[in-house]
């Protein structure tokens, strides 16, 4: 909301009338659109409003504001009329579809974090006061909804100047509660939830599709894990597979899609690969129930991916993959560390040498620590 007010007094003055519809609900659209056929003595009901729109020939503007909701058809309720300009603001790039021209809005500037915090906490906004919310936008990685947040929590509890210690001690119970302010549930399904928690343990940036489609290809080897110690990452995989059960992905679109409506990920098509908002990475963390069996999981999902992919390939796959290896390696207990000295063959002892030449050492021993890692470890979603 904001963005958008600062949008609007930026404006020209070129159009007759501005209307601003609060799109969160299908009823604040109802309410929205009937309070436009009020004002104008036209009618109560939607269709008065979109019938008086669609009748005017000046150029009039229709905002809908907090389009987030991927389950509403919004093109309903656009006026049936070539005149006029409709401006969207929203969460979900499926909207895209509707736009003639779209910008997309990611972190805010510091200088702009720094007033959205000091403004919602109600603070004034003095020389000193600036100082100390640009280390707290700073920490939030300057995320509009995060900073908007931490200023209600500041609001209420007059703690400015100890937010930042207050969010390090306590940063997943803050960023566990929903702001007052959203209206955004966030109801994914339970594969795109399940999704999104595994990849909370892998590098925010940088995530391919490729893990997950090499993972379904395993097969298992005699010096590596069972299909019954890998039964809960094999049952996730299970939902990825088509007919044929060959790997489906359409279906890891559409359910990753599910995701990038909330602008939890985005998705660079360059790099085919997903990427989340460090702090979106955070808290998804905090989501968790058993950190343990989620970490095992994806450990044991890239270690399927790694004995799975072609020898020629190796090499690009281990630059796309040390990142998340490193990250996952962070997450190791000492007691997974006693295991490393009895270190197998992520490949059964069967590692073809062009492989091994092909790609880093310590891409390749951290891949046999997976295997220990989930031959000790059964995997738990």
């Amino acid at each position: 909301m904001y963005f958008l007010c600062q949008t609007l007094t930026k404006l020209p003055c070129s159009f007759s009338d501005i209307f601003l519809v609060d799109t969160s609900t299908l009823e604040t659209i109802d309410t929205g659109l009937k309070n436009i056929a009020a004002t104008k003595n036209v009618g109560s009901t939607v269709d008065d409003a979109l019938q008086w729109l669609s009748s005017q020939p000046s150029e009039w503007m229709l905002l809908f504001d907090n389009a987030d909701d991927p389950n509403i058809n919004l093109h309903r309720f656009f006026p049936s009329c070539t005149h006029g300009s409709i401006l969207i603001t929203s969460r979900n790039p499926g909207l895209r579809v509707y736009a003639g021209s779209h910008s997309l809005v990611s972190d805010m500037e510091e200088l702009d974090a720094v007033e959205l915090l000091l403004k919602s906490a109600s603070e004034d906004i003095t020389a000193g006061n600036k100082v100390i919310a640009a280390e707290i936008v700073k920490a939030l990685w300057y995320l509009p909804l995060a900073i908007i947040q931490a200023g209600a929590f500041i609001s209420k509890s007059g703690v400015l100047d100890k937010y930042l210690d207050v969010y390090k001690e306590n940063q997943a119970k803050l960023l566990r509660e929903k702001p007052t302010q959203s209206h955004t549930d966030y109801a994914c399904s339970k594969q795109a939830q399940t999704l999104l928690q595994l990849w909370s343990f892998l590098h925010y940036e940088g995530i391919p599709e490729d893990i997950f489609s090499y993972a379904s290809m395993y097969k298992p080897r005699p010096h590596g894990p069972t299909e019954d110690e890998l039964k809960k990452p094999l049952e996730f995989l299970s939902h990825f597979m088509g007919p044929n059960l060959l790997w489906d992905s359409l279906h890891f679109v559409e359910v990753t899609n599910e995701i990038r409506a909330y602008s939890l990920v985005n998705f660079d098509p360059d790099k085919k690969s997903f990427s989340v908002h460090p702090l979106v990475h955070s808290w998804t963390r905090t989501t968790l129930m058993d950190t343990q069996s989620y970490h095992h999981s994806m450990v044991a999902l890239v270690g399927m991916a790694i004995a799975d992919i072609p020898w020629q390939d190796m090499q690009l796959a281990s630059v796309k993959l040390l990142p998340h290896v490193d990250s996952l390696y962070m997450e190791m207990g000492m007691s997974t560390l006693i295991f490393v000295v009895n270190m197998v063959n992520c490949t059964g002892g069967q590692t073809d040498s062009r492989m091994q030449s092909s790609c880093s050492l310590q891409f390749w021993r951290t891949a046999e620590i997976f295997w220990v890692m989930t031959i000790q470890t059964p995997c738990m979603l």
